[in-house]
């Protein structure tokens, strides 16, 4: 049984409508992004060691403690729980956008795996297999494509025996999703992801800037992204511009996976 599909694509894309479509007809559970609880991923948490609490007063090391999952070698905390002094503290170890590589890879891969090996029924995730991945070692750290590549083939191999598909929407107009998902989203949401996407280390060597910066980003991580997939050993189903008509988007996507 297959028991695990990811729809993937770039912001804007449809991902999250597609991701729900998928589960509502195949009977899985749908797992959105943010929703601040995913199995497989840490979206708002932070991971701190032993060595990290020495800078934590003994109350705060008290509190932390009492609401922290003891994994990976560490404390796995969310940060919903907390807020003022302390929340900041926290944030500072913040397993996305804080934590450097080396301490984020294998936390990571941990929670793939808890995932997998204690997965069942069927499941549909909106991302994370290739956009989390993506986000963090392209424009976070700005690694290379084999870099990207070699940690995503990790996490493929932990969910190989979930039988696992990825459908892929392919957007050959990014601006003009963009541009009109940005009219509803709003300012705030749009120079959020301009900043983050300039401002990494990949914008800050391709020396990305406004609209445009994050633009062109998008456009090379979406070649990056299928080139990465067409080499993965996970099946896989690619839509070209399914904007264009989503009747018969969702058909060819459940002629496929049924």
């Amino acid at each position: 049984m297959r028991k695990l599909i990811i729809v993937e694509g770039l912001p804007c894309s449809g991902k999250s409508t597609t991701s729900r479509f998928i589960a509502e007809q195949l009977g899985y559970t749908f797992i959105d992004e943010g929703t601040g609880s995913h199995p497989a991923d840490y979206e708002f948490h932070a991971y701190i060691t032993d060595s990290d609490l020495v800078d934590f007063a003994e109350n705060e090391r008290r509190e932390v403690l009492s609401s922290a999952e003891s994994k990976s070698g560490g404390y796995i905390i969310s940060l919903g729980e907390f807020t003022g002094e302390l929340f900041e503290k926290l944030l500072r170890h913040k397993i996305y956008d804080f934590l450097p590589w080396e301490t984020e890879h294998p936390v990571m891969l941990d929670k793939w795996r808890g995932f997998a090996d204690s997965c069942s029924g069927g499941w549909v995730f909106n991302c994370v297999l290739l956009q989390n991945p993506m986000c963090e070692t392209m424009m976070r750290f700005g690694f290379e494509e084999p870099v990207s590549e070699a940690y995503i083939r990790e996490i493929c191999d932990i969910i190989k025996p979930l039988s696992p598909v990825v459908v892929y929407l392919k957007n050959s107009k990014v601006r003009e999703s963009v541009e009109a998902a940005s009219a509803e989203r709003g300012d705030e949401w749009l120079n959020a992801v301009i900043d983050y996407h300039c401002n990494g280390e990949y914008g800050k060597r391709q020396v990305l800037s406004g609209f445009g910066g994050y633009i062109s980003a998008l456009e090379e991580r979406q070649r990056r992204e299928l080139d990465i997939l067409r080499r993965l050993d996970i099946e896989s189903i690619v839509l070209d511009d399914p904007q264009k008509n989503w009747d018969n988007a969702y058909s060819d996507i459940l002629a496929e996976l049924r």
